[in-house]
């Protein structure tokens, strides 16, 4: 580089504070979601938080404004909308300012299925009524029924219907080519849960944030013995049965990889990979006294439990007993399971309201449309 190349100082970029986050079914997420939470804490940002005791902003209903806690007061100047809704641009518009990044996540279907099949097994009729996931795919159609279809959507293309769009739908190429379209017009980036430090590292970017800002522990997953194997047929009809989803993930999965080429390169990309690994490792020695995940019956402060569902057994942490109150707290904030998390941001930011009652059921079964 000659001297004067040196002297032009690199454009400084900000972080941006004004951010959506599309919230997906089993697709790594609620991790995604304690990574926003932090930011926000960090920034002294606004959260717009579900309205009225439940965890979710009206899903699985479509997105309506009124959802979130004090839009009619607060108006647009929500910072950070992060928690599960059915995708609806024109309301998110009257919650977020014009100048919102959104993005959201997405994970191939066939781990995806398998996943909604164990936390979803008690709530959904078509995963109630079969035996195991393979007996399921080996003839969807005999268990899933269109009548049911409110309760039925973890079963079929839930990606699909998270991103607003009806996953009964038929799988016609231009209607397909017409919503990926319009995804990409809404979205200005949809990461892989599959790649997800590698989404982490292009987020980072895309968003100018530091790398603290997407370090995490890998929060909602469950014990692997929990985990069915699918067969190579049920494999296949999974890329059948949720074809929609497929087409989405395909789509998207190519998009990432081209955006990692066109913007940080593979090089750089590998090197932050490493480096956001080792920083996560140092802070798990630094917080965590077992250093990994543990059972749900294993974990010490059942204030720090997950919400368990189906026949997942949800995995938490244990912090160190002997903290400094400062690391306490970021340690803290780093395995706060998405209910505990949503309640004291709610207390936080609605001190006058009654705050959220813990130990709700997280479907939507429990609160409306009954």
């Amino acid at each position: 580089k000659s001297h004067e190349e040196l002297l032009i100082p690199p454009t400084p970029c900000h972080a941006k504070t004004n951010v959506m986050f599309l919230k997906t079914h089993k697709t790594a997420s609620s991790t995604v979601l304690n990574i926003m939470f932090r930011f926000a804490e960090r920034y002294n940002l606004t959260v717009a938080l579900p309205a009225d005791q439940l965890f979710h902003l009206g899903y699985p209903r479509t997105f309506l404004a009124h959802f979130v806690e004090g839009f009619e007061t607060i108006g647009q100047n929500y910072n950070i909308m992060c928690n599960h809704l059915r995708f609806n641009l024109m309301e998110v518009k009257k919650v977020m300012a014009a100048n919102t990044f959104y993005f959201s996540i997405l994970r191939n279907p066939i781990p995806l299925l398998e996943s909604s099949y164990i936390y979803y097994k008690n709530n959904v009729p078509a995963f109630r009524s079969s035996r195991n996931v393979n007996e399921f795919l080996a003839s969807p159609t005999k268990y899933y029924h269109p009548a049911d279809y409110r309760e039925n959507i973890y079963a079929r293309n839930i990606m699909w219907f998270d991103f607003g769009y009806n996953n009964n739908a038929e799988d016609d190429t231009k209607y397909t080519q017409a919503v990926l379209e319009e995804i990409e017009q809404n979205f200005h980036l949809i990461l892989i849960a599959d790649y997800f430090d590698e989404s982490m590292i292009l987020l980072k970017h895309a968003l100018c944030w530091d790398l603290d800002d997407v370090i995490y522990f890998k929060l909602n997953s469950r014990s692997q013995d929990t985990v069915q194997m699918l067969t190579p047929e049920s494999e296949e009809q999974i890329k059948a049965w949720c074809s929609l989803d497929w087409k989405l993930y395909l789509h998207f999965n190519q998009s990432f990889w081209r955006r990692i080429e066109e913007t940080i390169g593979l090089e750089v990309l590998e090197k932050e990979v490493d480096h956001l690994r080792s920083r996560q490792k140092e802070l798990m020695e630094t917080c965590l006294s077992e250093r990994e995940a543990v059972g749900k019956d294993h974990i010490r402060n059942k204030a720090l439990l997950p919400f368990q569902s189906g026949a997942a057994n949800i995995l938490g942490y244990n912090l160190k007993q002997d903290l400094d109150n400062r690391t306490l707290r970021t340690c803290q904030k780093m395995v706060m399971p998405e209910l505990q998390y949503t309640s004291y941001l709610y207390a936080v930011q609605h001190p006058h309201k009654k705050r959220k009652e813990l130990g709700l059921p997280l479907l939507w079964t429990s609160l409306q449309e009954k």
